[in-house]
């Protein structure tokens, strides 16, 4: 991404597609030009939270509620120590923030950090164009950055797409840290860094784990050195056929029994470890209002989502694995997508989107209890 200082409102910008479809409005953020995929997220609230999600690495996020900005910006949502979008897509930003909380204007924070953004464009029309044609390539342009037409189509048509991209390595941490339980300390979980959130951490603490967050490029050896009562892969970004260590470590954990949880890119990588394949979605799930059912329970949650790929699984019925008997446990009620899969021979299962759930609905935090009592099952 390549980017100059601030943009002011009035600045021209340009949203071109790979299709060739153009979006003409205001520079947001700062000035410059930025490329990536296009994505949108449902998302009325959160949308900190959102621009700080590793997930969201090298795309660029279209927000479908037109109004975006009006909290500001503080310092304590945060899921990640940067913005991690490659660009960010809004219709009518709020003029001046007003929240209690908030410490400085969105835009001032996008353009600090390099954000090439654009706004006053028609997001339910890009919106719609997206949901029909599919997630694509994309570039924003704007000041000096912005020549005929022509020349920004073929700039887009330059960049790589997602489909293949090896990504994980590149948000997650270069060194190992520890987030501490909260009060008694119960067990300790090795948490493989993929692109984790930082309120992932802190749901498991608040339950009295001491979470050890380790790099993506952990080995086996590295897990097991912290002892750990449990095994945690996080989300991330990027195609899941490209994560062949992973999964290689995750196969490792299984066959030692290990209790493990998965989320969101954790998820696809148990898919794989299965020996399910994985696919790319036309448009993906992204936002705080997807309705999934638990399947060992028949309880339809309102789950926070981000993913672009999901698993290949049968929904109706068990599949023998090299681990044993397992089954799809939770599915995605919009689309049948599989959103959750659980070993019935050993102490695994992973779910497809976020139960942290920040910003967003509550009604999956149980499953970071169902991570402890499978813990507690072990250890007995």
């Amino acid at each position: 991404m390549t980017t100059s200082t601030r943009g002011a409102a009035r600045t021209p910008a340009v949203l071109v597609l790979e299709d060739g479809r153009i979006f003409r409005g205001r520079a947001y953020g700062a000035v410059g030009e930025t490329f990536g995929e296009a994505v949108f997220s449902t998302g009325m609230t959160g949308y900190q939270e959102t621009l700080t999600d590793p997930s969201y690495h090298r795309q660029v996020v279209v927000m479908t509620t037109p109004h975006v900005g009006n909290t500001g910006v503080n310092d304590d949502d945060p899921e990640s120590q940067r913005i991690w979008v490659a660009g960010y897509v809004v219709r009518d930003p709020a003029r001046v923030p007003s929240n209690w909380r908030s410490r400085r204007p969105l835009d001032e924070e996008l353009a600090a950090q390099g954000v090439v953004g654009i706004s006053g464009i028609d997001t339910r029309a890009l919106t719609r164009h997206l949901r029909e044609r599919g997630a694509m390539r994309v570039g924003i342009f704007s000041g000096a950055a912005v020549p005929d037409d022509a020349t920004l189509l073929a700039r887009v048509l330059e960049v790589p797409p997602m489909k293949g991209a090896d990504l994980a390595a590149e948000v997650a941490t270069s060194e190992p840290y520890v987030v501490p339980a909260v009060g008694e300390k119960k067990f300790t979980v090795a948490a493989v860094d993929l692109g984790i959130k930082g309120m992932t951490a802190q749901r498991m603490a608040q339950r009295g784990i001491e979470v050890h967050v380790l790099p993506a490029n952990a080995t086996v050896d590295d897990v097991y050195a912290v002892e750990p009562d449990g095994v945690f892969f996080s989300n991330g970004p990027g195609d899941p056929a490209t994560a062949d260590h992973p999964v290689s470590v995750m196969r490792a954990v299984l066959e030692r029994g290990t209790p493990l949880f998965g989320i969101c890119f954790g998820n696809q990588i148990l898919g794989r470890a299965l020996g399910f394949g994985t696919y790319k979605l036309k448009y993906g799930h992204r936002g705080i209002n997807q309705p999934v059912q638990d399947r060992t329970t028949g309880k339809v949650e309102i789950t926070s989502h981000n993913h672009g790929f999901a698993v290949d699984a049968p929904l109706d019925q068990v599949s023998d694995t090299p681990f044993g008997r397992a089954e799809v446990s939770h599915v995605c009620l919009n689309d049948n997508v599989v959103e959750g899969l659980r070993l019935l021979d050993r102490p695994a299962f992973s779910v497809q989107y976020h139960p942290e759930a920040a910003a967003g609905p509550h009604d999956a935090a149980y499953l970071f209890d169902r991570f402890v009592s499978l813990m507690e099952g072990q250890r007995a």
